[in-house]
């Protein structure tokens, strides 16, 4: 139970990177782009440190020197569900932006368990799994209240207006990238143990993802620009996203040759829904305040019998 805990925590850091990133993407013009450069950038530098601090010289890649060639795109990979976020939000909203992705590392965690695609240590699709995969899908309904918007026939978001094939289309390719997710999460984890580090596993997708990043930015021409956001100074803290991601990488790589993948995608997601819900309730670093109801404290409880229903049965 220390390792789902532990995953559970590693969940928290993403909602946290999230809204740093938000807002060091207002210093740099808007561009989610150099944002995302600069913050895989510095997630990179932080990584390169912790392995010099750990290993006390540069890293040694020759074990993984004969391995197959999946085993380098798990920063692809990020950057892949990174844009992929930034390319949906138009097109579906808010709301399904958020859950179709998370359904597809669900979905895409269990199937890698199952066969133990990546190398991944293989564990069976049991009741109980697929019965606690439900349960947390249904909590993170509840935890983002989407129930309460559909019982109402809310139509906030833009594919609702918009019913047709194109839209089905978005939200294929919506659970596509959450697969992706999860396929990083194992395939870093197999790396972490190829190279008998998951440090230098989390250091090798980072800079894979950061000269990804950086041909994106050279290829679209991004301004590189740092501005003042209403003439005040910018905070500090906005520097720290890639530190986050770091942490992040670096725990799921640790905890996927332990936990299995589908349980760590699990487990971290849960950890993201109280994260998310936590910055919410008490408006963290300047954001808006909403408090969180009912439904979505019982969302949460039911995404934790979801793990404990995978990890106790």
């Amino acid at each position: 139970m220390i390792a789902a805990a532990l995953g559970v925590l590693v969940g928290l850091v993403l909602p946290l990177q999230t809204t740093v990133n938000a807002r060091l993407r207002r210093s740099v013009g808007g561009s989610p782009f150099l944002a995302a450069f600069i913050s895989f950038f510095l997630g990179t530098a932080t990584l390169a440190v912790a392995t010099l601090l750990v290993a006390g010289r540069l890293p040694d890649l020759s074990p993984a020197g004969s391995a197959p060639a999946w085993l380098w795109i798990g920063g692809l990979l990020g950057v892949l569900f990174l844009g992929g976020n930034i390319v949906l939000f138009p097109h579906l909203g808010s709301v399904q932006t958020v859950v179709l992705p998370i359904a597809g590392q669900v979905l895409m965690g269990l199937i890698i368990d199952e066969f133990g695609l990546f190398q991944a240590p293989r564990v069976g699709l049991t009741p109980a799994r697929i019965g606690g995969a439900v349960l947390l899908l249904l909590g993170m309904l509840g935890a983002i209240g989407i129930a309460g918007r559909w019982a109402r026939g809310a139509a906030s978001d833009h594919n609702e207006r918009h019913e047709g094939a194109r839209v089905w289309l978005w939200r294929a390719f919506g659970i596509f990238v959450g697969m992706c997710s999860a396929a990083q999460t194992a395939i870093n984890g197999r790396l972490g143990v190829v190279l008998g580090s998951a440090v230098l596993a989390a250091l090798v997708s980072f800079t894979v993802g950061t000269v990804a990043l950086l041909v994106i930015v050279l290829v679209t021409r991004t301004p590189w620009r740092l501005e003042r956001v209403d003439q005040r100074r910018n905070p500090w803290w906005m520097w720290i996203g890639g530190s986050l991601g770091a942490a992040y990488v670096f725990g799921n790589a640790f905890l996927a040759p332990i936990l299995g993948t589908g349980l760590t995608v699990m487990v971290v997601v849960l950890g993201m829904m109280i994260g998310s819900l936590l910055f919410d309730h008490f408006g963290l670093l300047g954001t808006r305040r909403k408090p969180a109801t009912l439904l979505q404290v019982l969302g949460l409880l039911l995404m934790v019998a979801g793990v404990a229903a995978i990890r106790l049965l």
